[in-house]
């Protein structure tokens, strides 16, 4: 059992260093477990009370200092239990019950005001000090055997207060590394480096190591420790897989400016041609007054929401601010209308839900279907636009200024930079096309079965592979042509740190920042049948994650957590994992967020307001069974950049003989209940279509069994379901596997559907065909699409699959992601996943120059949408990128030009 370390930080809020002593006698042991007993184990039963400080997170060198014992702040017992009120029993209490009491406890006293001054505090921890010495020299003293190693303790010295490392009998009592405590009865001494491990720990947070492991190399000396110290330490392993020379920089940079120059070109040209429109309105010469924008805010066109990168329009009265795009609509007559529909869906209840009777319905007209607002806005003779009236957020008294939010001319310079430097660099790039063979090399894996198509498999190399010569090459053809690739067995380039969810969540209870961790004893979770939050207990949330949950009918209750942990700062407050995330990144050159040489978004400037590009981590349910009802999915959609998805964590929760049986008569109810809403629905929609001659009214209460025929029974139905799946998911049903094709032996823990870009037009066609198919919030039939895609309200089940294709022709790229796969997606293909285990996901965006046309065009299409649509704004700034990118690439290529001469 875990005790994590809540109060090691003194009174001025910083971490000491950490001093671990070596033992001065080399415990002689097979095993080399060494026995401490306590005198009282019953009495160690202590209340801990974290500092009110922040505690800054542990540098590696600070971290490694050994010259100095671990100090921490400590208040007397009596104090504590009048505070905080909650006890903690570390021997009695469960792990989770123990990790939930420190957190409460945690929660309620950073919102405490201590009011004793610094004095105070320097005599109680002095007092307290020697109480603690004193008590242990006196056990010490009453050992009665010279030569015995058992340490009699009165259990104060367990890590709360800061007791230094006492002699007994010629050796040390060591603390563990994992808990800090040193009344362990039983540890494991590792011969490397001497710290200590108790076996409590050892069973707990690494199961996969055995104690031999442990003795021969413990995992601080592995770089995969676990403890509170380590989890909040940075810069313990080296993220990047490999050094890039200054030829490769200099052939990766010229590449990145060459692939980014014609979308310069655009944007400057669009630049100079609201410049001559505003030459003919003011005359010539003139000066673009700037606005000022600060460094940590993005200005946005107020008709559209897109993000304004540099030339704009704004009024001098009310500071409407209007974009180009929206500036060159309304010269041609052609402005979009924004309108903001009021959608919304109604809660009928959970038996409804689960294929019963719905509620009464109050409300007649859920849906606002009002027209909006006719806007009557056009363009002066001379070129010039007026601000909008009031009732769309102008005051219509000003004409719009020509305003600039960059240096004068930036773009304009950047762009004649960059073609004199290609010009000057004689570094022609190699092609795409790499002479390697990729088959006999087992990097296939077959996703479809397309008749007539050459992209039925997927690139898949290995991890380890990925840094032969050729391989960045082949990455680079596939990923050209808008393929998406899976890359194995990623983890195994890491240090192996536990990616386990309880483990991620004790760093957070941890963690520094008071606002985060008081958020961590209650989650809101979205309820995968509702499509609704929910807020749940966290330790009842991973509790299911391992064991499952059901509703009262068996039903599999699925929830997840989506872009957890709540920050968009994943490496200030999971600093450990982050690193080791970043470490995994097969194609770093794409991929690092940071450091990625062909990363367009690693470009940005540290002084500016950066685009969220992750890392997020996905953790949800899941279960092999496609419910059709309830599943633990992530809907259609699309992403405006590329991505890049990490499987790092599985847990299967087998479903029991008796849950299986309900399933599958709950799932026979609720297709019974889809054929009678449809029923009803096409009754509604077309008045002359009759079921029959005879009594309307009969035939609606007729059971929708006896309309449909005799049901197949339940082993049917799976073998007919298994069929399907077989098919869909690219599983060979015949014949030997061709050559070089990875052929999928094991169960994955998520199943990937992924479009190609050429099929989105069909694919949007069969989903407003069959929008009344699908259901979302609070399993409503879907009433409204506004984008099939953008909307991300659909989830494509086998039978919607097969159906597609037998339709519209369309397959998409269907595999099942294994535990330590990586899976590239590249931007506008789009994509839906399916959890067949719970899983743990960690994924990062990142925009690669291949794919800058597919990030613009989708710009330009969530323009078009709805003004409160959620996927309309433009954070990624992908212009700016852009800019930024070039910007970055002359100076680093004119830096490594001028080395090498």
């Amino acid at each position: 059992m875990l005790a994590p370390d809540v109060g090691f930080s003194e009174s001025d809020g910083k971490l000491p260093p950490m001093r671990f002593q070596t033992s001065s006698k080399k415990i002689k042991s097979a095993s080399e477990i060494e026995w401490l007993k306590c005198d009282d184990e019953s009495s160690l039963r202590v209340r801990r009370k974290s500092s009110s400080k922040k505690v800054k997170p542990v540098t590696v060198s600070e971290f490694l200092q050994s010259n100095v014992d671990p100090k921490r702040q400590q208040r007397g017992l009596n104090k504590r239990s009048r505070s905080t009120s909650v006890g903690v029993d570390f021997e009695g209490d469960s792990e989770e019950d123990l990790l939930e009491a420190i957190c409460v406890v945690k929660m309620r006293e950073r919102k405490q005001i201590t009011n004793s001054g610094r004095d105070t505090n320097e005599r109680s921890l002095k007092e307290a000090r020697e109480k603690n010495i004193g008590s242990v020299n006196s056990s010490s003293s009453a050992s009665s055997s010279p030569s015995s190693s058992v340490s009699k303790c009165d259990g104060h010295c367990n890590g709360v207060s800061a007791v230094r490392d006492v002699k007994v009998r010629g050796q040390e009592i060591k603390r563990c590394h994992q808990c800090m405590k040193k009344e362990r009865i039983a540890v494991v001494l590792c011969k490397k480096c001497t710290r200590v491990y108790c076996i409590k720990c050892i069973k707990q947070w690494y199961p996969e190591m055995t104690e031999g492991q442990f003795a021969k190399r413990c995992p601080f000396c592995s770089k995969k420790c676990n403890c509170n110290v380590c989890l909040h330490s940075s810069g313990l392993i080296k993220t990047s897989k490999r050094d890039i020379n200054n030829s490769e920089k200099v052939h990766h940079l010229h590449y990145l400016i060459k692939s980014l120059l014609p979308f310069l070109e655009q944007i400057c040209d669009e630049q100079t041609e609201e410049m001559q429109i505003e030459a003919g309105i003011r005359g010539s010469p003139f000066d673009i007054a700037e606005n000022f924008c600060c460094s940590d805010e993005r200005v946005y066109c107020n008709h559209c929401a897109t993000s304004i990168i540099d030339f704009h329009r704004s009024c001098p009265k009310c500071s409407y601010e209007l974009c180009l795009s929206c500036c060159r609509e309304i010269r041609k007559g052609s402005l979009s209308r924004r309108a903001e529909k009021k959608f919304w869906y109604v809660n009928r209840g959970s038996d409804y839900m689960h294929g019963g009777y719905p509620l009464p319905c109050h409300s007649q007209n859920p849906y606002d279907h009002s027209e909006p607002l006719v806007l009557s806005w056009n363009a002066n003779e001379d070129g010039s636009i007026s601000c909008p009236p009031s009732e769309v957020g102008g005051c219509g008294d000003c004409v719009l200024e020509l305003k600039r939010i960059l240096p004068p001319r930036q773009v304009a310079e950047l762009k004649r930079k960059a073609a004199e430097l290609l010009e000057i660099c004689d570094n022609e790039q190699a092609s795409l096309m790499c002479n390697c063979n990729e088959t006999g090399n087992g990097l296939l894996r077959r996703a479809a079965f397309r008749e007539g198509s050459e992209d039925n498999y997927l690139y898949c190399p290995a991890s380890k592979d990925i840094f032969e010569d050729g391989k960045l090459f082949h990455f680079q053809k596939h990923w050209a042509k808008g393929e998406p690739l899976i890359v194995r067995d990623v983890l195994e380039e890491t240090t192996h740190l536990s990616w386990e969810p309880m483990v991620m969540w004790r760093a957070l209870c941890e963690n520094v920042d008071s606002d985060i961790s008081s958020k961590m004893s209650e989650v809101k979770a979205i309820d995968c049948l509702a499509c609704c939050e929910v807020e749940i207990n966290t330790r009842q949330f991973f509790k299911g994650y391992m064991e499952g949950r059901t509703y009262h009918n068996f039903w599999p209750e699925m929830l997840k957590l989506k872009d957890w942990p709540p920050s968009d700062k994943f490496e200030t407050f999971l600093p450990r994992h982050c690193d080791e995330f970043i470490r995994a990144l097969p194609f770093q050159e794409y991929s690092d967020p940071y450091a990625g040489i062909l990363n367009v978004a690693a470009k940005f400037p540290e002084e500016k307001l950066k685009p969220d590009m992750g890392p997020k981590t996905y953790i949800a349910y899941g279960t092999r069974e496609e419910l059709g009802r309830g599943d633990s999915v992530t809907n259609l959609h699309c992403d405006m950049s590329d991505a890049v998805n990490i499987l790092t964590h599985t847990a299967k929760v087998p479903l029991s003989e008796a849950q299986c049986s309900a399933i599958e008569l709950l799932k026979m109810k609720h297709r019974e209940q889809d054929e009678k809403e449809h029923l009803k629905k096409d009754k509604v929609d077309n008045p002359h279509i009759q079921l029959d001659q005879g009594n309307d009214s009969l035939k609606e209460e007729m059971d929708v069994s006896e309309i449909r025929g005799p049901q197949p029974l339940p082993s049917e139905i799976n073998e007919k379901l298994k069929n399907s799946k077989d098919v869909l998911r690219g599983a060979a049903l015949s014949g030997s596997p061709s050559e070089g094709e990875i052929v999928d032996t094991e169960g994955g823990g998520a199943l990937w559907d992924i479009f190609r870009r050429g099929d989105v037009p069909k694919l949007e066609e069969y989903l407003r065909k069959h929008s009344k198919e699908f259901r979302h919030t609070f399993c409503a039939p879907v009433e409204q699409v506004d984008h099939p895609i953008h909307d991300q309200c659909f989830y494509l089940t086998m039978e919607h699959k097969r159906k597609l294709k037998e339709e519209f022709g369309v397959e998409a790229w269907t595999f099942e992601q294994r535990a330590g796969e990586a899976v590239f997606i590249p931007a506008g293909c789009p994509h839906q996943v399916r959890n067949l285990q719970s899983c743990t996901k960690v994924a990062v965006d990142f925009v690669s120059p291949e794919n800058i046309r597919e990030c613009l065009r989708l710009t330009e299409e969530f323009r078009q949408l709805p003004v409160n649509h959620r996927a309309r704004e433009d954070k990624l700034e992908i212009k700016k990128m852009i800019i930024y990118a070039i910007d970055k690439a002359i100076t680093e290529l004119q830096e490594l030009i001028e080395s090498q001469r």
